[in-house]
């Protein structure tokens, strides 16, 4: 048992030695924070921005984002959801199916409604609706419209 010990010892000291002369001699060159920033130097907290300016990013970040709810591939599917949506008075507007690798059924919900359709609403709808999901994404897309 002693030898055994011994045998793992010389091996660990052998294995150490191998790994130093793996490693660099030097340290990895690292490239100063303050290069990467550029354009950000001038970033400040909302509560540091006058008042004028942050009322008008309030109305402009609102509505750039949309809820979007669908995702099943059966008609028959949508067409149940939009049912039940304009049960709930929600108003929303059916996007053209994709025809490429995500052939599915999407509803984008109007900005003016959203509030209507908060979480618990949504659970109870993927409870009902079993293939049901929900995005978070912009209305309009990143590259304007040509």
């Amino acid at each position: 048992m002693r030898w055994l010990f011994l045998l793992l010892l010389v091996l660990n000291g052998f294995y150490y030695v191998w790994h130093q002369q793996e490693t660099p001699l030097r340290a990895k060159d690292v490239t100063p924070l303050s290069l990467y920033r550029g354009s950000q130097q001038d970033i400040r907290l909302l509560s540091e921005a006058p008042e004028a300016a942050r009322s008008k990013d309030a109305n402009s970040a609102s509505g750039t984002e949309c809820l979007y709810i669908g995702g099943s591939s059966r008609p028959e599917i949508a067409q149940a959801i939009e049912r039940r949506l304009n049960g709930m008075g929600i108003k929303f507007q059916s996007l053209p199916r994709d025809v490429g690798a995500s052939s599915a059924y999407w509803l984008r919900v109007a900005p003016e409604s959203r509030r209507l359709l908060d979480e618990p609403k949504l659970q109870n709808l993927s409870k009902e609706f079993n293939e049901l999901k929900d995005k978070i994404m912009p209305c309009e897309g990143v590259a304007p419209a040509e």
